[in-house]
């Protein structure tokens, strides 16, 4: 493949911004390892390394995450909040996430406790960023019940597991990236990660089951749109 000559590269990289942009989305949107990734462009005669791919998407996945988190719109005021287990390097961490009543994920937070102190840090994140909710559902964890009653004592605090499927439907693309990367590898690398994936797929998992295929074509189209003009603000 001949890339364009109107395609500009970064300052101190080889290709130009749209191709590094499209390795990051198909690793983050396709659930594809760096392997993947590096047969897929070079399918398209863009030849890199896996190493390479792994060094775009660490070092412009958070670019987009930024980008999608600056331009979407105010969350819905009812939360949804969770914890999960993960293992990295044969320790359990916990996963903290959080999402409003549309499905969108508000944050993530991955620590070593699951205990009062670490829900009213990923809490405190959550007020500092998007101001006190009207309603906050998480499962029967009692850690939750004083930083919540402390942070937002306004809010309904719902503690109910029946309530919380919406973010356990959330946790599946987790435990499927984690199997493909064969585990996180350090604490650092699962939360950098799980901040840009979470993101990213935002904008291109629209709620399907809710949309015409008219309407899920439109909102693919503008997704595609918003990471072009995402792309084109990408520096070195």
């Amino acid at each position: 493949m001949n890339i364009p000559t109107d395609m500009a590269r970064l300052k101190g990289f080889r290709y130009p911004r749209e191709v590094i942009a499209y390795a990051v989305w198909a690793y983050h949107r396709l659930a594809l390892s760096t392997a993947d990734v590096e047969a897929l462009l070079a399918a398209r005669g863009v030849i890199v390394s896996r190493e390479t791919v792994r060094l775009w998407v660490n070092r412009f996945g958070c670019h987009f995450s930024d980008c999608i988190r600056r331009d979407r719109p105010r969350p819905n005021d009812k939360w949804h909040m969770d914890e999960v287990v993960i293992t990295i390097r044969g320790k359990k961490h916990w996963l903290w996430r959080a999402i409003d009543a549309r499905g969108d994920v508000l944050d993530i937070l991955v620590q070593t406790r699951r205990n009062a102190k670490a829900a009213r840090r990923f809490f405190q994140r959550l007020v500092t960023r998007f101001g006190e909710p009207r309603v906050v559902i998480t499962d029967k964890l009692r850690s939750y019940i004083k930083p919540i009653k402390t942070l937002a004592p306004d809010a309904d605090h719902r503690a109910h597991k029946g309530l919380n499927n919406a973010i356990e439907v959330s946790h599946r693309p987790t435990r499927k990236r984690e199997k493909i990367m064969g585990r996180f590898k350090s604490h650092r690398q699962a939360q950098r990660f799980l901040s840009a994936h979470d993101q990213i797929n935002l904008i291109f998992r629209p709620r399907r089951y809710r949309l015409t295929a008219t309407s899920y074509r439109h909102a693919r189209s503008d997704a595609f749109s918003l990471w072009a003009d995402y792309t084109a603000e990408m520096a070195a």
